[in-house]
């Protein structure tokens, strides 16, 4: 029986080690950045960066990150969502467009009307509530498609 938990890191501070490992052995991004950031998020819980896992005894099946920006050229559109990562033996469950939602109900929480994302991806986002709004510049020089959605209300 599975006993999966969405978890909001800024509630649960043990565990950002694992989380930062987790992240960064899904993204490359040195685990001290991750732990920085989910370190903010813990101290400054209103606010941006906020870090998000679910997971099933322990084991993170699922995480994403809200940041400032996710290395693109457009730092008026902020805040970012960022890392979004679903274990490849737990995907096509719904894991993704839950913690989407969950994210978008956590930050309208917060205050956050809007959140924007950056993709390669073409089609699932738009499935999830989420709409295309431009192309960005990656700050490697890449075009990459850039979304938004509105936060949720409880």
């Amino acid at each position: 029986m599975q006993k999966r938990i969405y978890k909001k890191l800024r509630e649960f501070p043990e565990q950002t080690e694992q989380a930062a490992q987790w992240f960064h052995e899904k993204w490359g991004v040195p685990a001290e950045e991750y732990r920085k950031s989910m370190e903010s998020a813990a101290e400054f819980p209103g606010g941006v960066p906020q870090w998000y896992v679910i997971e099933d005894n322990g084991r993170i099946l699922a995480g994403a990150g809200v940041i400032e920006n996710d290395f693109h050229d457009r730092k008026d559109l902020t805040p970012n969502l960022c890392a979004l990562f679903v274990e490849e033996d737990v995907r096509g469950q719904g894991l993704a467009r839950e913690l989407l939602e969950q994210i978008r109900t956590d930050m309208g929480g917060l205050g956050v009307p809007i959140l924007y994302l950056v993709t390669y991806h073409t089609g699932f986002y738009e499935k999830c509530g989420w709409e295309y709004l431009t192309m960005a510049r990656e700050d490697g020089g890449a075009l990459i498609r850039m979304y938004h959605a509105k936060t949720l209300k409880k």
